[in-house]
């Protein structure tokens, strides 16, 4: 599911990143990228997102570029 689709309070871990291939390096440069774990914090945009121990805000399109996998809980 997009990173944006995930919600508020919820964990994942980043499957793929979408996007034109430099958009791509700038958020693995970021933490993002592939088998990362996030937590979301925000939950209408921007997107208040955790990784790496690290607070980030997305706008909707790059959150929506990011595919995770729930985890835990919030995957039920």
């Amino acid at each position: 599911m997009p990173l944006c689709q995930l919600p508020a309070g919820a964990s994942g871990r980043v499957c793929a990143l979408t996007g034109e291939s430099a958009f791509c390096q700038r958020v693995r440069e970021m933490g993002f990228g592939e088998r990362a774990f996030v937590t979301k914090i925000g939950g209408r945009g921007p997107f208040i997102c955790v990784v790496n121990g690290c607070r980030l805000a997305l706008n909707h399109d790059a959150a929506a570029a990011i595919l995770v996998e729930p985890i835990g809980a919030a995957a039920a």
